[in-house]
């Protein structure tokens, strides 16, 4: 884990309820929530910060909108006292919220970052993160994402658009880690 003086701050992206939908088809990564619930434990037993982002859809009929079901936060990621949440309407958790502001205030270097999807919403928000400068670790196999068509009709495996995501943000915008490395401190 990095850590410049102060612990990591753990941003948590879009642990919520519709993204069981079937319209995102079958997810990857059967670990993952057995990785991101151990990532969460060890942060809330350390007493390290944890902010969580909320994707509040405008899109009619996204299961992510606000009052609807899948809104809701996965029963395992409810945030819990002290635990800072940033309401977003788009892919990356610092446009159009406090994320920054808040990272800034709390003098926060180092982020280690989990959640879904590895190719969009995790994806956008680590880009910027690195690109203002912050210190960001990514958990890969604490992400999971879903299958994509490409504009030619290829139908690409959810197991390759995690793959590819990840391999174009390691070394660029950000260290790819596990989650082992990341609780055994390595």
């Amino acid at each position: 884990m990095v850590e410049h003086g102060k612990p990591a701050t753990l941003l948590l992206i879009d642990c919520q309820k519709g993204f069981d939908h079937p319209k995102w088809g079958e997810r990857n990564n059967p670990e993952f929530i057995n990785n991101i619930t151990a990532v969460i434990k060890y942060w809330r037993e350390k007493k390290m910060p944890i902010i969580h982002i909320r994707h509040a859809s405008t899109e009619v009929g996204s299961p992510l909108a606000p009052h609807d079901p899948g809104y809701d936060y996965y029963d395992w990621a409810e945030p819990i006292d002290g635990e800072i949440e940033v309401i977003k309407q788009v892919n990356s958790g610092f446009i159009g919220t406090q994320l920054k502001d808040i990272l800034h205030r709390n003098e926060v270097v180092d982020l280690v970052i989990c959640g879904l999807t590895t190719n969009h919403c995790v994806s956008t928000t680590v880009r910027m993160a690195g690109n203002f400068g912050f210190n960001v670790e990514l958990i890969g196999d604490a992400c999971a994402t879903f299958p994509r068509k490409s504009i030619q009709g290829v139908d690409y495996s959810a197991d390759l658009i995690h793959d590819s995501a990840l391999a174009s943000l390691h070394g660029e915008f950000c260290t790819v880690v596990e989650t082992t490395a990341i609780i055994n401190g390595q």
